[in-house]
């Protein structure tokens, strides 16, 4: 008997220690036609995108590297003013959306590599702020 399950050719995230993390690896593995774009952000894939994001340098390019995040992942980056004031980069709400297979190091580590980009680039927070009408000019 033939199966037609497409054959995985490329290099996968390691698993996890056991109770470290929710990834839900095991049963996305276990899904025939799992959407496996999490899985392929490998240790070295996400220090790259680590250095990447803090390699930005104007809103535009957060704003490619939040498309690039949602091709090769499949998750959604977050980045938008808290409910209250924005007083600091700290009042900049940054997610990474949990997906099955994305571990929690890395929802983790790319939010916080964000908030480092923001803290040593100002003018996009004024930029980030600007796009979501908080100075009343869009």
């Amino acid at each position: 008997m033939t199966t037609n399950l497409p054959k995985i050719t490329y290099p996968l995230r390691n698993e996890c220690p056991p109770g470290a993390c929710v990834c839900e690896r095991e049963r996305l593995l276990a899904e025939p036609y799992a959407d496996l774009r999490p899985l392929r952000l490998t240790r070295m894939e996400e220090q790259r995108l680590i250095e990447r994001i803090e390699r930005i340098s104007d809103y535009a390019d957060l704003k490619r590297v939040q498309e690039l995040i949602k091709v090769h992942l499949g998750a959604d980056l977050r980045i938008e003013p808290g409910p209250n004031e924005v007083k600091t980069v700290r009042g900049i709400i940054i997610v990474l959306e949990e997906r099955p297979g994305l571990c929690r190091k890395v929802r983790q580590s790319v939010p916080a590599a964000v908030r480092r980009c923001l803290e040593r680039n100002p003018e996009i927070i004024y930029r980030l702020l600007d796009a979501h009408d908080l100075f009343g000019s869009v």
